[in-house]
Formats: structure tokens, C-alpha cells, sequence
């Protein structure tokens, strides 16, 4: 949550616009009436300087709000799942169908791991995870350029208790892998590692990576994957050698030839790499929500009965798309929506009631998993003088089961995307009760 600033006088006034207060929770109605504009442009650019001209639908303008029972529901179903995933015999069934590399565990968790989460009125529902989540540090910036739109809305900008900056967490968060694997040996160089980095749309945040771990007075560098060198037992860049590695790629298996040199290293643990094969396959596999979904294999494995409670609860029921099943899985497609098994960023995702036969045809033929369609939850807001019904889901970024930052991704179509005006990453607030019934009162 931003820190506690006087209002802009600037930015639209009056959070409710419409004549009547939707019926349902306070966050419905602030999410359905409130088209305030939070976010401060000129704060946004002194953060992160010219990136609304090369990022343009990276940030909306807007919040996105929830309920503290939602709050408190994505934190413990997060730490359910952690619970469950950490059982060994989750953990045979995940690494028996993953590659060897991902049998070789150093300590380290993984960093960054994001659950992604559909709001509905049973509660949060988990789409998916990820442990490459990228925007952690765009979002504690965004967190900053957040400016109280309105009276109504000050409770959202009361000071908080003094806490350690999201950053420092961050930092935190990375020293503790290092010393999962490394004990108390000092961290004196990272490379964030990605394919050809320079092009990728999250490229900003990779210099934020960089400022992050040198204002901790660690060096470091942006490396395309293909210039590291595996050599004489020590990962290199340029002849320099790299303690750890902030691993952004999506290849989860570090098996393309061009990344031989880190899949060396990591095979060999000669570098610190988070996150890593291991943890994707524990974490980030689709075919994982099969199991996340099946109450009697839950209950098999030993989970504990709040934890199997509460994922009954959050995760859509998944199968396998398997060609013995293409009969049945086709009559349902409208209840479903198919992912690929390794898929990212909802890359060759498709929901049921948009499949063609060729599309069709393709997921059969691939390694797919068909998941309940669980309807994203949607923000009005106000773009350009007219209203626009846009879609978001909320990511957890986490670490250790613990929740760090909500942020939300506002879109249309069928899955996330940063091309759609008034959409992008959005502030989460979450709404005490009082607020709503105070917001009613005033008017």
C-alpha cells in the first residue's frame, strides 16, 4: 500500500458516479462505481522515467479493490498449498514425470513465485502458478505513485505502521536463497539472465534488479543467456564470475543449446540459480492443478484436513486432456478452459467456447490440461470520457509461503495481456467495511 500522501487536487473527483450503490461486498461497489484515477503520472515518471511512452498500457490508471476476507483467503490458501506441495508424496508424483535436471535440489525455494487468482462470489479461485512471476518491483513502484483521489477515499492513505520497504524485503528475499545454498560465504555478484534481455517487454524491470542489488553493494549485470560461459567449473560472463543468477528465462528445463553453460553450472551447483528447474516442477507445471484438485490423492498423501478444505475451495477441478477423454472434453469445452502443460503468460491458452476444430485438433495433439473455467472478476472504469468493462485477475507475488505483494492485471479478451487501454498492472487496496458503509452515509 503507498505511503500516505495529501490529495491531488488535479485527478477526477467524487469516487461513486452512478445513481445508485451497487448491491454486494465493498469492493464490488467500489470496483463497479468507483472511476477514480489514483495513479500520479509525474511521481510514476520520476520512478521509472519515460516508460509510459515506451510501455504505454504497462499501468492502469486505477485500483483495483478487494475485501479483507479476500486478503486473508489468498494468504492462507497460499500457505495450504504450500503445506500440500511440500509432502513427499506430492512431491514424487510431480518429479517422476519432469525432467532429470529438475530432480537436483541445492536449498533454494525460488524466488518471485506468483499464484494467480479469478475473484468470484465463492471467493478466489487459483488459475495458476508461476515461478518466474515477473513485476514484483514494477508494481512496489506503482505502489508509490498512488495519490488519494478524493475525501472518500482517504482511508486507502492513512500512514502505516513503519515497516521495511517492499525493496528490502526483496533483497532479503535473495540473500536468503544465497544462503540455502551457500551458508555464510558473501554474495558479491548476480546476473539476471534472460534471452535476449534487451527485447523482452519487462526489460525495465531487469535494470531495477540491477539498481536493487548494487544499492546493497552487490554487483550486477543483465545477461543474454547464450553469453554466459561454463568454464573450468565457474560460470562466467565476460571472463567475470557469477555467484547467482536471477533466472527470468522460460525455458524451465534450461535445455536449449544455447543455455548449455547455466544448465552446467546448475547441474553441477556451481551457481546459485533462482528460480530453477526443481522448483518448477514442484510449483509451475500445470499438470500439478490435476492433483492440487483431487481431494481422495490429497487425503492419500497425508494433507492436512483445513489444507484439503481450503484448496477444495480455490482450485477449479483440472484433468489431463488425453485423446481417450477428446469425446467427453469436447462435449464440456464450454466449462473449460485448456493450458498448455509448460505454457507462460497465457501463451496457447484458450477458453472452450472459442475452440475451432483445428485449435482442437492442435491441444490433442500437444500436452494440455482442461481446467474449470472460473469467469474473471471486472473492474468499470472510465478511458478516454467513456466507461470500459475490463477483466483482472490478482497475482500473489510470494516467498516461503508468505505473501509479499497483491497486485492485479486488467484486460480484455481471453487472457492477460498489456495491449488493452486503461489496462495493465494495478494497485490492490483492500477495503475495510467501514469505509463502503461510511462512503454510503456521506452521500
Amino acid at each position: 500500500m503507498p505511503d500516505a500522501t495529501p490529495p491531488a487536487t488535479t485527478l477526477p473527483s467524487g469516487v461513486f458516479q452512478t445513481q445508485e450503490l451497487p448491491l454486494g461486498s465493498s469492493a464490488d461497489v467500489l470496483n463497479h462505481a468507483c472511476f477514480c484515477r489514483t495513479l500520479a503520472p509525474e511521481r510514476l515518471h520520476s520512478l521509472m522515467p519515460d516508460l509510459t511512452q515506451s510501455h504505454p498500457h504497462l499501468f492502469s490508471a486505477t485500483a483495483v479493490f478487494l475485501t479483507q476476507a479476500t486478503e486473508q483467503q489468498i494468504a492462507a490458501t497460499v500457505q495450504a498449498l504450500e503445506q500440500v506441495m511440500a509432502l513427499p508424496g506430492y512431491q514424487a508424483q510431480a518429479l517422476a514425470r519432469a525432467p532429470a535436471i529438475a530432480r537436483k535440489a541445492f536449498g533454494p525455494l525460488g524466488v518471485c513465485t506468483g499464484y494467480d487468482f479469478h475473484l468470484g462470489d465463492e471467493g478466489p479461485r487459483l488459475i495458476e502458478i508461476n515461478t518466474n512471476a515477473g513485476g514484483l518491483l514494477l508494481n512496489a513502484a506503482l505502489a508509490r505513485a498512488q495519490v488519494a483521489c478524493c475525501e472518500a477515499m482517504d482511508w486507502a492513505f492513512l500512514p502505516k505502521a513503519p515497516a521495511d520497504p517492499l525493496e528490502q524485503a526483496v533483497f532479503t528475499m535473495f540473500l536468503a536463497e544465497w544462503r540455502l545454498q551457500r551458508g555464510e560465504a558473501p554474495l558479491r555478484s548476480v546476473a539476471i539472465v534472460d534471452d535476449a534481455p534487451d527485447t523482452q517487454y519487462l526489460a525495465p524491470e531487469f535494470a531495477m534488479f540491477v539498481q536493487l542489488f548494487e544499492q546493497h553493494g552487490v554487483r550486477a549485470m543483465v545477461v543474454d543467456a547464450a553469453a554466459l560461459q561454463w568454464v573450468d567449473g565457474v560460470l562466467q560472463h565476460e571472463g567475470a564470475a557469477i555467484d547467482m543468477v536471477y533466472n527470468r528465462l522460460t525455458d524451465f528445463a534450461l535445455s536449449e543449446p544455447q543455455h548449455a553453460a547455466l544448465r552446467g553450472a546448475y547441474e553441477a551447483g556451481a551457481a546459485v540459480v533462482t528460480p530453477h528447474p526443481h522448483a518448477h516442477a514442484l510449483y509451475a507445471d500445470k499438470r500439478n492443478l490435476v492433483a492440487l484438485s483431487d481431494d481422495a490423492m490429497l487425503a492419500q498423501w497425508g494433507a492436512a484436513a483445513a489444507d484439503r478444505q481450503l484448496l477444495q475451495a480455490a482450485v477449479p477441478a483440472t484433468q489431463s486432456v488425453v485423446p481417450a477423454h477428446a469425446d467427453a472434453l469436447w462435449a464440456q469445452r464450454r466449462q473449460l478452459f485448456f493450458k498448455p502443460v509448460a505454457g507462460y503468460g497465457g501463451k496457447a491458452a484458450y477458453r472452450g467456447d472459442k475452440l475451432t476444430k483445428r485449435v482442437w485438433a492442435d491441444i490433442l495433439a500437444g500436452d494440455f490440461v482442461a481446467q474449470a473455467l472460473v469467469p474473471p472478476s471486472e473492474r468499470l472504469i472510465e478511458v478516454d470520457g467513456a466507461l470500459s468493462d475490463l477483466k483482472f485477475d490478482v497475482r500473489a507475488y510470494t516467498y516461503a509461503g508468505e505473501v509479499q505483494l497483491l497486485a492485479a492485471r486488467m484486460y480484455s479478451g481471453q487472457t492477460t495481456n498489456f495491449r488493452t487501454q486503461g489496462g495493465g498492472f494495478a494497485p490492490v487496496m483492500v477495503v475495510p467495511d467501514i469505509a463502503i458503509q461510511r462512503a454510503r452515509l456521506e452521500r
